[in-house]
């Protein structure tokens, strides 16, 4: 076990530390949860989850469940929020548990809390809620179960179990996760294998997850069309640029402590047990890196590291000064941090956050191909032009005549565009949208049969084969709405020249 810092004598304040570091994050996002709208897949969770099932055509129905509930409770961004706010809470508290666990003390627990409250990346994904919000801290959770495991704690195999039910009801991300722990496991902790305790946890997690994937099994798999499509959709990346991505997104001063992380376990003996998750995360990136994934994909692998990595580098500042200049490491990292947090948490209205952007250099990483031309990040312009784009579509809506409008449905391009109508659109009088998108596609015509279209498309000219007149009369634009977003045209297709449900399975789009 690698030795204690210099700086603690006894646990208290190590544990009053990651109550402390908790508290504050969890106040921070609190405040800022507000601040802008909903976001895309927060408006199409919410929808999915007014059709509680045990699934859905992208994902598990955790998410989309508690997003309904939560908007019917309070109908603002900032109730849906909140179990983000919580996951970014307890992801400090959880990591400061582990780094304590490792054999860490004050310095060793301040370093680590602090790498995860602070790192950009985590602070982007519990800034809105989404499905990966809970990797982080799901990860670090069964990362420190599994260790106490090998240790010797059958029950910790058990809640690891449970752990992993639970999230694989929130994503399934957990499954690449799962061969990157069993290729760890196989190599440098084979003896975990002859333990009941982790079979049965591995029985309480696949219970937890059925129901999920029997719904998926039921309708044909379609997460996995999905997750085909989803590597032509993202935007192609560079092996030398991802690898630079990863250290920008937790924050480059805090890079040697992940790095130093993943290295001790094969120098120092008191962190041997740590070899498995080296490994796990090896596979895990070449994964990734395989399917084209995006660089958030690993950020749940990378507190366990900062814990290890904390332990390490803190156990080794014996004299005073080492201790000192540690402590003014935390003091950079943070600072820089705050430089880079405007592009994770709303600090800074749409305004000012472009003339940051331009007056810094600082931009994200394009994660998808249609990002291009879009001004700010995508997690903030997401989140922006919704209420714009319903008006658009409404104003069409108002022409339409009252004889007409019982035998007109709205057909849109993806499903954020069908959720913000269908959340948004009832001052306007507008009917449940249709889209072949994702689960919008599951959803079906929604009891309507139309035989006119207001249909909102990149592709205007294709509905001359679809309606008998296809008119443009309007466009959608919003100045800080994703760039795919903008110019498209609001088309009156009138006379559908076949019925919609004979049209419906071409419409189907999974991505």
């Amino acid at each position: 076990m690698a030795a204690p810092d210099s700086m603690t004598n006894t646990t208290r304040p190590a544990d009053w530390l990651g109550i402390g570091l908790a508290a504050l994050t969890g106040v921070i996002h609190l405040v800022l949860a507000g601040r802008y709208d909903l976001f895309r897949d927060e408006l199409y969770f919410i929808v999915c989850g007014q059709h509680p099932a045990f699934g859905y055509a992208d994902q598990p129905p955790l998410v989309p469940l508690i997003a309904a509930a939560l908007y019917d409770i309070g109908g603002t961004a900032f109730w849906v929020r909140l179990p983000s706010v919580i996951a970014a809470a307890a992801l400090a508290f959880v990591t400061v548990r582990l780094a304590r666990g490792l054999g860490g003390g004050l310095l060793a627990a301040t370093l680590a809390g602090l790498s995860v409250a602070v790192a950009p990346v985590l602070m982007g994904l519990t800034a809105i809620l989404s499905t990966s919000s809970f990797d982080p801290l799901a990860f670090t959770l069964i990362a420190a179960l599994l260790l106490r495991g090998i240790g010797g704690d059958d029950r910790a195999l058990l809640w690891a179990g449970v752990t992993a039910g639970i999230i694989l009801q929130v994503k399934y991300s957990l499954l690449l996760w799962a061969v990157g722990l069993a290729v760890g496991i196989l190599l440098f902790e084979r003896d975990l294998l002859r333990r009941k305790a982790l079979w049965l946890g591995v029985g309480i997690a696949a219970v937890i997850a059925a129901p999920s994937f029997a719904w998926q099994a039921l309708h044909g798999f379609p997460f996995l069309d999905l997750s085909a499509a989803a590597r032509d959709k993202n935007a192609e990346v560079a092996f030398g640029a991802f690898i630079a991505n990863q250290a920008f997104i937790m924050n480059p001063v805090l890079a040697p402590v992940w790095i130093v992380g993943m290295v001790a376990p094969f120098v120092d003996a008191g962190l041997r047990r740590l070899r498995f998750l080296v490994a796990a995360y090896a596979v895990t990136f070449v994964l990734v890196r395989l399917g084209g994934g995006k660089d958030y994909y690993l950020a749940a692998l990378y507190p366990a590291f900062f814990a290890s990595g904390a332990v390490w580098l803190a156990a080794r500042a014996r004299a005073r000064w080492q201790a000192w200049l540690l402590a003014g490491w935390i003091a950079a990292a943070i600072a820089l941090s705050a430089v880079i947090a405007p592009l994770a948490l709303p600090i800074l209205s749409p305004d000012r956050l472009e003339a940051y952007m331009l007056r810094t250099g600082l931009a994200p990483q394009a994660q998808e191909k249609s990002f291009a031309g879009t001004v700010l990040p995508q997690v903030f312009a997401d989140q922006l032009g919704w209420h714009a784009f319903t008006e658009q579509v409404g104003q069409t809506w108002r022409f339409v005549t009252p004889a007409d409008r019982a035998r007109t449905a709205i057909l849109t391009d993806n499903y954020g565009e069908a959720a913000a109508l269908d959340l948004y659109g009832k001052r306007f009088g507008l009917p449940r949208a249709l889209s072949g998108h994702n689960h919008y596609h599951f959803l079906g015509l929604r009891g309507q049969n139309p035989q006119n279209l207001i249909v909102i498309t990149d592709e205007p000219a294709r509905l001359a084969k679809v309606c008998t007149h296809a008119d443009v009369v309007g466009t959608t634009w919003a100045r800080f709405a994703m760039a795919h977003e903008n110019d498209k045209a609001i088309v009156w297709c009138q006379g559908l020249r076949q019925p919609l449900a004979t049209l419906w399975p071409q419409i189907r789009q999974l991505e």
